[in-house]
């Protein structure tokens, strides 16, 4: 029997009391990825902030639910907040290496993020990175270096690293790819459904890279000024889109084989 891992039931969010997301509905199985694609300012990386509990002081949820493993997530407190982020649901940022602090080392700032979850030695979390890490193409002396020594593709897979060292169940991806050039974009795709492989690991990737969602997603929501235009399966919206706004999208890629090929 498929498990609904994670259901998104009218949610609306407001920034400065203006609507940013309206009336979104998606489910999630697990072990199942979902990209949500969409033009700049469409309200998908609300979505995910909003899923990781990271809207700030001028975003709210104003309606709606997030069910996340059979819990509301949008009415718990700050200490079950504390504790399922890092450890259930993790998030990689459009720049991950930018996200890192400048003057201290990797280790020593995934370390930090660790110690507040899990009660490990360094040596513990040395051999537990180090095996990620080879995982997804990073050399171990990364540890011991600073943030703004990595070059783009390094730094996404140090988050990568930073957000699956605890082995969360839910993986967030804002907009991954979008600073790398195409051979490193390929690149941390492929980790990514590595990741998802050997973990069986429920990913959310927002992109705007409607050909990456094609290579990746078993689901695709498509967003527009902040309401969902279409939501199904991979095959139902690239083989048989319902609305105007998805089929341009799609033509704007017309050759999705040539994608897939190269990213293999």
């Amino acid at each position: 029997m498929i498990k609904i891992f994670l259901t998104v039931k009218d949610l609306s969010i407001d920034y400065n009391k203006k609507t940013a997301v309206s009336n979104v509905n998606f489910e999630l199985n697990r072990g199942e990825i979902l990209a949500i694609v969409g033009e700049s300012g469409s309200g998908k990386s609300t979505i995910l902030k909003s899923i990781n509990g990271l809207l700030g002081n001028a975003g709210r949820i104003s309606s709606g639910q997030i069910i996340f493993d059979n819990r509301d997530i949008t009415i718990i407190d700050d200490n079950e907040r504390r504790k399922l982020s890092g450890e259930a649901i993790a998030m990689i940022f459009q720049n991950a290496g930018a996200s890192f602090c400048p003057i201290r080392t990797i280790g020593e700032q995934i370390y930090e993020s660790v110690q507040s979850h899990k009660n490990w030695t360094h040596s513990e979390f040395v051999e537990r990175a180090t095996k990620i890490m080879q995982n997804i193409n990073l050399a171990e002396s990364v540890l011991n270096e600073y943030p703004f020594r990595l070059s783009g593709g390094m730094g996404q897979r140090a988050g990568i690293l930073a957000a699956t060292i605890l082995e969360p169940q839910l993986l967030l991806a804002d907009e991954p790819t979008s600073a790398l050039d195409t051979i490193t974009q390929v690149s941390v795709v492929k980790e990514l459904l590595k990741l998802r492989q050997q973990k069986n690991l429920s990913i959310i990737i927002v992109t705007h890279h409607i050909g990456i969602a094609y290579y990746m997603a078993d689901k695709v929501l498509i967003m527009r000024r902040g309401q969902a235009v279409e939501f199904g399966t991979k095959q139902q919206i690239f083989e048989s889109p319902k609305e105007i706004y998805t089929q341009e999208l799609i033509k704007a890629v017309p050759k999705f084989e040539n994608i897939e090929r190269r990213a293999c």
